[in-house]
């Protein structure tokens, strides 16, 4: 799959792409991805990329023309390549809230073009124009697209085949199917016991069995506690178990 990027600073990118386990997913070309600065498609001396906003206000908005440029020489790189008509993304507060579905979805498609806004905003007239889709990471303001583009680059890189060491560290995530869409359950290693904290013995007995319920009543019981959104309707985990019961703590410790 491809994901460009268009970007005012694509000088974050580099550490980004090669650094963790996500960088065989970019190297072997499973995940592709390119870097556009729409400066480049600027006009004047200075490549202008904002300007004030009509009516006034604070900060500046990024011009409609060099995105729109920009777009246009992406498409036309794109042409000839799988995906040549994938969506044109905004990361705006606007948008719909990426959740691991979301992510899912994206890591089985052909990727997208990513627009990593700046200052105020874009232009509303390149939005309604050029824009298929939003996303948005949360109810939270950043200072540009680019923390979240690598958000999303980052969570579908790492659900390609390969990429990492052993597939189930996919599919035991939080919030994947495998899980019913709970949390995770609590992890521990060496040493047995760390300032005082003994690790839960049933971790210890070596019973795959027993272990495998207690990872689950911890799961139950920290999406009750934690995320009880996550259970969908009031008071019923998705196994059916009530929320009270998954809320008590099971033996052997909680996080």
């Amino acid at each position: 799959m491809r994901f460009d990027l268009i970007t005012l600073f694509p000088e974050l990118f580099a550490p980004f792409l090669a650094s963790g386990v996500t960088r065989r997913a970019y190297a072997s070309g499973q995940v592709q991805v390119r870097l556009w600065n729409p400066r480049d498609y600027a006009e004047g001396q200075y490549r202008r990329v904002d300007d004030r906003p009509f009516g006034g206000g604070p900060g500046m908005v990024m011009l409609a023309e060099p995105l729109a440029q920009c777009l246009a020489a992406i498409r036309a790189d794109r042409a000839e390549a799988p995906g040549a008509q994938a969506p044109c993304v905004l990361f705006s507060p606007a948008g719909r809230r990426l959740d691991q579905a979301g992510v899912q979805a994206w890591a089985g498609g052909e990727g997208a073009i990513l627009l990593c806004g700046r200052y105020e905003g874009v232009d509303q007239r390149f939005v309604d124009s050029c824009v298929q889709q939003q996303i948005s990471l949360g109810d939270f303001v950043l200072s540009g697209g680019e923390v979240a583009a690598m958000a999303l680059l980052d969570a579908v890189a790492r659900l390609q085949e390969g990429v990492l060491h052993d597939a189930q560290s996919a599919e035991q995530d939080s919030f994947s199917p495998a899980l019913q869409g709970l949390l995770d359950c609590p992890h521990y290693t060496r040493p047995e016991v760390w300032r005082g904290q003994q690790v839960p013995p049933v971790l210890l007995g070596g019973n795959h069995a027993e272990i495998a319920r207690w990872r689950e009543q911890q799961r139950l019981e920290l999406t009750a506690r934690l995320r009880p959104d996550l259970l969908g309707a009031p008071g019923q985990t998705p196994t059916g178990q009530d929320a009270s019961t998954a809320r008590r703590a099971p033996t052997g410790g909680d996080s």
